[in-house]
């Protein structure tokens, strides 16, 4: 075991034995109830805390998520539709466990821990225009629990099926509450027929526990196909009927911040657009991981990044 890993392991502990997880999932039979209901705020802070106003963090309270067009222009969004570019061309990275490829080809579907890969991504990630979006909705000091590049290329790009991104990161990761969020920048236009991201509005306000014991190294086929995870038809259908289904589409430079419990997937890209996105995952500092509540081991740190810690690939 490298010293990172194993500093990094040490940094985990086991939630209290008397303390009951507020959301058990993995399980091998249902619960009585598709759902439980959320226990935290979705929002924590107020208007006068950050960048954004009353009526958009109404938005987000009531919606779990929020889109924000043009939210980089120009010069600065040139900028960092060619680090794609240059990310995505390093060959140095195929093969490796942080760059993911599509299920059934070579074609690069996710690369990891952008934000270590680039200085570019770095500072946008660390920009107070994020930053402060991200602390003002958790109501507290953030840090970035994971980066990525979702790249979809044009015919080729396969789908995400739905899931809460909190499901995994408590299940897995160890993230003990729901105080996180994503904030997804679009590269590339999105629009309705190269995959964009679906969204339930409202689902954030529930935990849809899942069925299935998590195996070994779940994340190696997860991150291509995620069959584990991902909640019951028929939670999925009572929650669409309540709220249906909404796909923010625009062009590049558009800002999606979305709750880490809001249900989301996306299809395969059908048209020869590519269609990619960079994530930025923040959680409040008080929040930092613990032991995987449904797997025996934590994920690899490309995956899960712990407070002020240093990843290199």
């Amino acid at each position: 075991m490298s010293v990172q890993t194993a500093t990094r392991h040490a940094h985990y502990h086991s939630p209290a034995a008397d303390q009951r997880d507020p959301y058990p999932t993995r399980l091998s039979r249902p619960l009585d109830m598709p759902w439980l209901k959320r226990r935290e705020a979705v929002v924590k802070g107020a208007a006068e805390d950050g960048p954004l106003s009353q009526d958009q963090l109404d938005t987000f309270e009531r919606q779990g998520f929020l889109f924000e067009p043009d939210f980089l222009t120009g010069a600065e969004l040139d900028a960092m539709r060619n680090e794609l570019k240059v990310l995505m061309a390093r060959q140095e990275y195929a093969g490796r466990d942080f760059s993911i490829t599509e299920p059934d080809g070579s074609e690069i579907r996710s690369l990891f821990a952008v934000h270590f890969l680039s200085e570019r991504f770095r500072q946008l990630a660390q920009d107070s225009r994020l930053m402060g979006r991200a602390e003002q909705i958790l109501g507290g000091e953030a840090y970035v629990h994971q980066s990525r590049i979702n790249y979809k290329p044009g015919f080729q790009g396969k789908g995400f099926n739905w899931h809460s991104d909190f499901e995994t990161w408590h299940a897995e990761d160890g993230m003990p509450a729901m105080h996180a969020l994503s904030a997804s920048i679009v590269l590339t236009d999105n629009h309705h027929f190269n995959g964009p991201l679906m969204l339930i509005p409202g689902s954030h306000k529930v935990f849809v526990p899942c069925l299935g014991e998590t195996p070994d190294d779940h994340h190696k086929q997860s991150l291509k196909v995620q069959e584990l995870g991902v909640p019951s038809r028929e939670a999925l259908s009572k929650l669409i009927a309540q709220h249906g289904i909404e796909a923010p589409t625009g062009a590049a430079g558009g800002l999606l911040l979305f709750d880490c419990n809001t249900l989301h997937g996306s299809n395969a890209n059908m048209s020869p657009d590519p269609r990619s996105n960079v994530f930025f995952v923040y959680n409040r500092r008080d929040n930092r991981c613990t032991s995987p509540y449904a797997a025996k081991r934590p994920r690899p740190s490309f995956l899960a990044h712990q407070p002020d810690e240093t990843w290199s690939p």
